[in-house]
C-alpha cells in the first residue's frame, strides 16, 4: 500500500518485553521492511530479525551497556548476575516490591535500563541511515506514567518528527486489513495481553488509516482531508510470555528440584517456543566447567494443563467478556467482527488459537504476521487520518471518606469517554477551614479493581494480579506544591462555593483543568495540563 505522506528515513520501534522489532520505510518499494542491526538482531532462519530486549550493564556510571543478541552471544544471560536485565519493560512506571541493584555507585532503575536500551538502538540506527521520523508503540493498558516516560525519551533523541501509537491497533495496518470494517486485534507479547476492537472507515482506502491511542506528534503537520478509524473497545492485562516462563520454571522446580535461576528461565522459554511448533520438546544444558547438567522435557498436553492450573484461560475469558461488553455498548456484536488478528510471540501458542475458536470461526483468525505486524503497521501512519478513540482509564479526585476514615476517589471522567471532549466536566469547591489560603486537590488515573503487583522472587521479576476490590490508582499530581490548584486571595471560609473547576481531556489524552475564583471572578488556571505534574 503506497503512502506518499511518509517521509524518507522513517523508522518505527516496537519496544517489547521479550523482543523489540524495528522497521523502516523503503521509498523505492513503498513498503515497510524490518531492519537488521549487526550485533543487536538475532538471526533465526526464516524468523523476523528481532532484537532480544536484554541489557547487560558494563558500567552504570558511564551508561555503557551491551544490548540485544550480543548479550546471548556472550553468554551473559545464563548466570544470575545483577548486571543482567530482562523483562525490564514491565517495571517501568510501576511500584516495585524489592530492591534494584546499585551498580558502579549508581542506583539503577527500570526506567534507566529502558532508556539505555532504546538509546542504544537509536544510536545504532543512526549508523545505518539518517533518522528523520520515528514511531514508537505502547501497550493499550499502560498508565500515563509509562507514556510520559517514553515521551521524555523521544524528546531527547533529536528526531524531527516523533509519534507514539498503541500496539494493538497499529497491528491492523501491518496485516493490511484496512478493507475490513471491524477487527479484533489480540496482542499477546512477553509482558501484556491487549484486546482491541477497531472499526475502519471505508473511504479512500489507498491513503491509509491512523489507528492511534494517545497519538502524540512532535513537529509540524499539514491540514488535510481526513479519514477515520474508531476504537470501539479495548481491554488489557499484565499477563505475558514471561509469566508462562516463570510458571514452567516453578513446575520444573517442583517436579525435578531444579533451581529457579536465569538459566532455567532461559531453558523454559526455549521449551515454550518449541511447543508452539511441536507436541513434544526437550532442552538439555551441560556446563563443561562445572559439569552441571539440566534436562527439561515437556509435552504440549502437560503444558496446556499448567496454563489451566495457573488460571490462564480464566483471565483471558474475563478480558474477552469485558471487551465484548464494551463493544456491545457501542453497537458492535461479536458477529460483526470481520477478522481476528494475532500479534506477539505468545499469540503463537497453539492453545491460544484454540481458546479464540470458542468465540470465533477459525477462518477469521490470522496469525501469519504475529511478530512483525505492529512495527510494520506503525510506519503506515498517514497524517490524513482522524482518530476517534475513548479513554481506557477513568480520572478522579481524592477525598476523605468519613465513613471509612480513609482516602477514597470520586470519579469525574469515566472509562469509555470519547476524546477530545466536547464539553468539560464541572465541579464546584468551597473552603473546608476558616481563613483558608489555598485549595489542594489530588487527581488520579483510575484503573481496574484488580491490582497488579510487581515484585522480585529471587532474581525473577514477577507480576501478580490481586483482586483487592479497591480501585488501582496512579496519582498524577500527588507531590509537594503540585497538589495546590489555587491560592485564595482573599482567604476562603466554609459555607460558600469558592472555585469552579472544569475538567476535560484533549486530543493528546491529557487531562486539563480550568479554575475560576467565584468570589473575585478571576481565572486562576486555563486548560492546565495536569499530567505534566507527574
Amino acid at each position: 500500500m503506497a503512502n506518499n505522506s511518509i517521509p524518507p528515513n522513517s523508522f518505527a520501534i516496537d519496544f517489547g518485553t521479550s523482543n523489540t522489532a524495528i522497521a523502516r520505510w523503503n521509498t523505492v518499494t513503498s513498503e515497510a521492511e524490518l531492519v537488521t542491526l549487526p550485533g543487536l538482531s538475532q538471526q533465526l532462519g526464516s524468523q523476523p530479525p528481532l532484537i532480544p530486549s536484554l541489557v547487560y550493564v558494563e558500567n552504570a556510571a558511564q551508561g555503557k551497556i551491551i544490548a540485544g543478541q550480543a548479550v546471548r552471544d556472550r553468554g551473559l544471560d545464563l548466570n544470575d548476575n545483577p548486571r543482567f536485565f530482562r523483562g525490564f519493560k514491565r517495571g517501568i512506571g510501576t511500584s516495585i516490591q524489592g530492591f534494584l541493584p546499585e551498580l558502579d555507585g549508581v542506583k539503577v532503575s527500570f526506567e534507566q535500563i529502558g532508556e539505555w536500551f532504546l538509546t542504544e538502538l537509536v544510536a545504532n540506527l543512526r549508523q545505518e541511515a539518517s533518522l528523520q521520523s520515528l514511531v514508537l508503540t505502547v501497550p493499550v493498558d499502560s498508565f500515563e506514567s509509562y507514556r510520559h516516560w517514553l515521551t521524555g525519551i523521544c524528546q531527547s533523541l533529536s528526531v524531527e518528527q516523533i509519534r507514539i501509537l498503541d500496539e494493538p491497533t497499529a497491528a491492523a495496518l501491518g496485516y493490511k486489513a484496512e478493507k475490513q470494517k471491524s477487527l479484533l486485534v489480540v496482542d499477546f507479547g512477553g509482558g501484556t495481553v491487549d484486546l482491541s476492537v477497531v472499526q475502519l472507515s471505508s473511504q479512500n482506502p489507498d491513503s491509509g488509516y491512523l489507528l492511534s491511542w494517545g497519538n502524540r506528534l512532535l513537529g509540524k503537520s499539514k491540514a488535510q482531508q481526513k479519514n477515520t478509524a474508531r476504537v470501539v473497545a479495548k481491554a488489557g492485562d499484565n499477563l505475558g510470555g514471561m509469566d508462562i516462563d516463570n510458571w514452567l520454571v516453578d513446575y520444573f522446580a517442583k517436579t525435578q528440584d531444579l533451581p529457579k535461576s536465569t538459566l532455567t528461565t532461559r531453558l523454559a522459554e526455549r521449551l515454550k517456543i518449541k511447543l508452539s511448533r511441536d507436541t513434544k520438546a526437550k532442552e538439555v544444558y551441560f556446563n563443561d566447567e562445572t559439569l552441571e547438567t539440566y534436562e527439561l522435557s515437556l509435552e504440549r498436553d502437560r503444558f496446556d494443563a499448567i496454563l489451566r492450573e495457573q488460571g490462564f484461560f480464566a483471565r483471558l475469558d474475563d478480558l474477552m467478556n469485558r471487551l465484548l461488553q464494551q463493544a456491545r455498548s457501542n453497537g458492535i456484536e461479536i458477529t460483526d467482527i470481520d477478522s481476528v488478528l494475532l500479534v506477539g510471540g505468545s499469540a503463537k501458542i497453539p492453545v491460544v488459537r484454540d481458546w479464540l475458536q470458542q468465540y470465533f470461526d477459525k477462518d477469521l483468525i490470522k496469525n501469519q504476521l504475529s511478530l512483525e505486524a505492529v512495527v510494520i503497521g506503525a510506519l503506515q501512519v498517514s497524517q490524513s487520518t482522524e482518530v476517534k478513540d475513548f479513554l481506557h482509564h477513568s480520572y478522579g479526585i481524592r477525598y476523605w471518606n468519613r465513613r471509612t476514615h480513609s482516602h477514597d476517589w470520586h470519579r469525574i471522567i469515566n472509562t469509555g469517554q470519547p476524546y477530545p471532549m466536547k464539553q468539560p466536566v464541572e465541579l464546584v469547591l468551597g473552603a473546608s477551614t476558616p481563613n483558608q489560603n489555598s485549595i489542594e486537590l489530588v487527581i488520579g488515573e483510575l484503573g481496574q479493581t484488580a491490582s497488579t503487583e510487581v515484585y522480585f522472587d529471587g532474581e525473577r521479576l514477577v507480576t501478580r494480579t490481586v483482586n483487592t476490590g479497591n480501585t488501582q490508582v496512579q496519582p498524577l499530581n500527588d507531590s509537594q506544591g503540585a497538589r495546590t490548584i489555587a491560592n485564595l486571595d482573599p482567604p476562603g471560609n466554609p459555607g460558600s462555593d469558592r472555585l469552579r473547576l472544569q475538567f476535560k481531556v484533549d486530543a493528546q489524552r491529557y487531562l486539563c483543568i480550568t479554575v475560576e475564583d467565584l468570589l473575585t471572578q478571576k481565572s486562576l488556571l486555563n486548560n492546565y495540563i495536569v499530567v505534566e505534574l507527574n
